[in-house]
C-alpha cells in the first residue's frame, strides 16, 4: 500500500492564509511588512528561487525589493549595501541569496545582517537562540518548514527516533536541534548521519522519521526505510534526463517511486518541503514587522 503524501503546497497555503490576517492587522497600524532580496551574480537557480519569493510576497501584500549585484562584486561593496538595508526602517527583513561568489564570505555576510532583520535565521545570534531553545530568534526557513509539515500532518515526534541525513548548517544541524528541544512538536531522539557515518542503512532502518538533506540524488532507497516510517525529502538535485527538453530533471534525495511503497507518510518532490521554505520566510518577515512596533 502506497504511503500517504504530505501536501506541502496545501499546508503552505494554510500558513499564508493565516499570515494574511496578520498583514492586514499590521496595515491598520500603518505598517506594511518589507523584505529586501540581495542576489550576487546570475546563478540560474538563485534567479528562480528569488523570483518565487518575490511572487509570494506580492500575493501576501508584503513589499519586496530586489538588489542584483554583478558576479565580481567585492565583499566590501556587498557589506556597504547591507548597511544601507539595515538602516532602512521600511525594511523588516533582509535575505541574501546563496550561493555567493568565492570572493565573498557567507559567514561574514550572514553576520552583517541585523539579527532582527535576519529572516533567514543565519545570524550567529539567531543560531545561538535556536540552540538554546529561545523562541524569540528566527528559525531557518527550511528546518522550520519541516517542523510545520510534521506538526500539521499529525506526526508524533515525542519520543520518536529521528534520523537526519546531512549535517549542513542550513538544514541538517538546525533541524536536529529543533527536533530534540524539550517542548511540543519536538522531544525526539535524533541521530545525524553524514559522509563519515558507518553503516548508514542500519541507522535509517531504525528511524520512525527519516529526513534526507544531504544533497545526493535519490540516495535513500526502499530497503533503507522502516515500513510505515515518515520520510521527508529536503534534497534538490539536477540529474541527466534524455526525455527532458533541457536534458536534465530535478529529483530529491529519496528514490520516491520505490520508497513510497514502504513509507507511511512521505513528501513528494516537488510539492513537499519547497513551498514550506517560502511560507516560513513570509512568516519570519511578518513577525519581524510585528516586532518592530511591539
Amino acid at each position: 500500500m502506497a504511503a500517504k503524501r504530505i501536501d506541502g503546497r496545501a499546508i503552505a497555503a494554510q500558513i499564508q492564509a493565516e499570515l494574511a490576517a496578520r498583514v492586514a492587522a499590521l496595515k491598520t497600524r500603518g505598517v506594511t511588512p518589507g523584505l529586501a532580496f540581495v542576489r550576487v551574480g546570475e546563478d540560474p537557480a538563485s534567479k528562480v528561487y528569488v523570483g518565487r519569493k518575490e511572487k509570494a510576497c506580492a500575493e501576501l501584500g508584503i513589499i519586496s525589493e530586489t538588489h542584483v549585484l554583478p558576479e565580481k562584486t567585492s565583499e566590501a561593496e556587498l557589506l556597504a549595501l547591507l548597511a544601507k538595508l539595515n538602516a532602512n526602517v521600511r525594511l523588516h527583513g533582509i535575505l541574501v541569496q546563496a550561493p555567493l561568489p568565492k570572493q565573498i564570505s557567507e559567514s561574514t555576510v550572514f553576520s552583517t545582517v541585523l539579527p532582527q532583520k535576519d529572516v533567514d535565521g543565519f545570524h550567529p545570534v539567531n543560531v545561538g537562540k535556536l540552540m538554546l531553545g529561545d523562541a524569540t530568534g528566527f528559525r531557518p526557513c527550511t528546518p522550520a518548514g519541516v517542523m510545520e509539515l510534521l506538526a500539521r500532518s499529525g506526526v508524533k515526534t515525542d519520543g520518536a527516533e529521528v534520523v537526519v541525513l546531512g549535517r549542513g548548517n542550513i538544514v541538517g544541524k538546525p533541524l536536529a536541534a529543533l527536533l530534540c528541544q524539550k517542548g511540543k512538536g519536538a522531544n525526539a531522539t535524533v541521530t545525524i548521519c553524514h559522509s563519515a557515518t558507518r553503516d548508514i542503512k542500519t541507522h535509517c532502518l531504525r528511524a520512525d522519521i527519516l529526513i534526507a538533506a544531504m544533497g545526493v540524488a535519490e540516495f535513500v532507497k526502499a530497503d533503507m526505510v522502516k515500513p510505515g516510517a515518515v520520510v521527508i525529502d529536503v534534497g534538490v538535485n539536477r540529474v541527466p534526463d534524455a526525455n527532458s527538453k533541457t536534458g536534465t530533471k530535478l529529483v530529491g534525495d529519496v528514490a520516491f517511486a520505490a520508497v513510497e511503497k514502504v513509507a507511511g507518510l512521505i513528501t513528494p518532490n516537488p510539492g513537499g518541503v519547497g513551498p514550506m521554505t517560502i511560507a516560513m520566510l513570509l512568516q519570519n518577515t511578518v513577525r519581524a514587522a510585528e516586532n518592530s512596533i511591539n
